[in-house]
């Protein structure tokens, strides 16, 4: 399995590190887990982050036109049970979410996580295809395109047209 550098995010072409999290209904997943169904979309976020408060509308309508049907959708929240069902709720997101220790930030430091959000596709064999740091339109609608061939649908559209969605925000 790989190691993180210190404060290096993975990359695409490296191997996705398993966890073990909790689950905000008390119990637990692994990454090695949800592979078997399929690839993962997973993503970090802190409640307070700005970015993270704007990126995951768009990856919840993500969730909403794929499910879990195509791959699994899991965000890792770095706050604690409480702020993150209170984001959760505030933002709409119905995906889970899984909790990263917040004493010593496990999966955080596993992936190299230097900002927030920070997006992962991963295939099915465990490759990390996509890494995203912020938000990043471009990727996102990747993602939303790869999600939609993974079962041969057309992919929904991710923005609407009275919305003016930036390109880039930094994490």
């Amino acid at each position: 399995m790989a190691s993180a550098k210190q404060n290096q995010t993975l990359e695409a072409g490296q191997r996705a590190p398993d966890f073990k999290l909790q689950e905000l209904s008390g119990g637990q997943r692994t990454l090695n887990e949800l592979l078997p169904a399929g690839p993962v979309l997973l993503t970090f976020l802190k409640v307070s982050c700005p970015t993270c408060q704007y990126a995951f509308p768009f990856l919840q309508r993500i969730y909403e036109a794929h499910g879990n049907e195509v791959a699994a959708m899991v965000g890792i929240s770095q706050n604690g049970k409480k702020d993150t069902a209170a984001f959760l709720k505030q933002y709409g997101v119905t995906f889970p979410v899984l909790l990263d220790d917040t004493s010593t930030y496990p999966a955080s430091n596993a992936y190299g996580l230097t900002n927030v959000p920070t997006i992962f596709w991963i295939a099915q064999d465990g490759e990390i295809e996509i890494a995203s740091i912020g938000w990043s339109r471009k990727d996102v609608e990747e993602i939303n395109q790869r999600a939609a061939g993974v079962s041969s649908d057309v992919p929904s559209p991710l923005v609407r047209p009275e919305e003016q969605v930036a390109d880039f925000r930094a994490g």
